[in-house]
């Protein structure tokens, strides 16, 4: 089991390795306890809800469908009828939709709650569950309600993994080589022999953890380093928006680190489309609809990451090196271009 701190206010621990159950039981509070639960990984949310002793349970799809409104009141109804008092402790187990769904029912709950995190998907073990992000959707754009609100600990058990499919497993460390284009972490960009049951598994999944944490933990608010964080997110976030959610998060990030990456060139910076198509190819995303500028821009202009009139775009210039900056229209729109054309063979 391998053990990191995250320094936040108030810092937290996050364990990684397989079989967690011990420690939980260990540091698990005297409260009252519910389990909210993505219905994918019943029988480990289950076996885990019976081995902690939790009484109260609900089970919902995961996916972009339970981040919503009327899923985010259907769980806080829930918790009201069931009386839950404030020294109760929300266990989420399941993906990142759930997390983020389960953190913010927690922040807002008799105005915060405590929550314990079981991420069961490598996108939420390298991402959504570390840095107290929590949140919902909104029609107009993804994540644009939400709170910070940092868990009580997060159990990165790599057990639950088992559950998912290949290409749910590859899409989550989308997020993993993020993280090594802001790092400068060429191990992290090599995803070759990543796959479950590989020996190095857990050490790259920490070295992964490793580099959100040092982040957040320099920016717990998002007011400066942790935008780096957003990397292929605002063209990521509109494609999944405009699809309907119908190409999911990995994918539409992936594709967003492209459009990122002709950025980055644009601006003067080492090419970086290479490793990135390379990505791509190992991935093997659904095809990209043929969406119009037109059709992407009304999303990306609502982004929760636009301060005042001007959107804020992660540009890569090189591995490590990064700049936050808006950038005019028409620049966005040639790299648009020459994005379609690179994934679709669209003028």
């Amino acid at each position: 089991m391998r053990k990191l701190t995250v320094d936040q206010n108030p810092a937290y621990p996050l364990y990684l390795g397989s079989g967690l159950t011990e420690q939980a039981k260990a540091e698990a509070g005297a409260g009252p306890k519910a389990l909210l639960y993505d219905r994918a990984v019943k029988g480990y949310a289950l076996e885990l809800a019976g081995d902690l002793a939790i009484p109260h349970r609900l089970g919902l799809p995961g996916g972009e469908a339970a981040k919503t409104l009327q899923t985010y009141g259907r769980v806080l109804s829930w918790l009201a009828g069931l009386g839950l008092p404030r020294d109760a402790t929300l266990y989420v187990v399941g993906g990142g939709t759930l997390t983020d769904l389960g953190g913010f029912v927690a922040a807002s709950y008799l105005r915060g709650v405590a929550y314990v995190s079981f991420p069961t998907t490598t996108l939420a073990m390298v991402d959504a569950s570390v840095g107290g992000k929590t949140g919902i959707n909104l029609e107009e754009g993804k994540n644009l309600v939400g709170a910070f609100h940092t868990p009580k600990a997060v159990y990165l058990d790599l057990r639950s993994l088992a559950t998912l499919p290949p290409s749910l497993f590859r899409e989550g460390l989308v997020e993993a080589f993020k993280h090594g284009i802001i790092a400068g972490d060429e191990v992290l960009m090599r995803l070759e022999p990543v796959r479950p049951g590989w020996p190095g598994l857990e050490e790259y999944l920490e070295r992964a953890v490793a580099v959100k944490v040092r982040v957040v933990e320099a920016d717990p608010y998002e007011k400066g380093e942790r935008k780096k964080l957003n990397l292929g997110h605002t063209l990521g976030h509109a494609l999944e928006a405009a699809t309907h959610h119908a190409l999911s998060h990995g994918a539409a990030v992936a594709y967003g680190l492209l459009y990122a990456a002709l950025l980055g060139k644009a601006h003067g910076g080492t090419d970086l489309t290479p490793r990135v198509e390379a990505l791509l190819r190992w991935l093997q995303p659904p095809p990209l609809p043929p969406l119009s500028w037109d059709e992407v821009w009304p999303y990306m202009a609502r982004d929760k990451k636009k301060l005042g009139s001007n959107l804020h775009w992660v540009i890569p210039l090189e591995p490590g090196h990064l700049a936050v900056q808006p950038v005019e229209e028409e620049a966005l729109r040639q790299a648009y271009r020459e994005f379609l054309e690179r994934v679709s063979g669209q003028p």
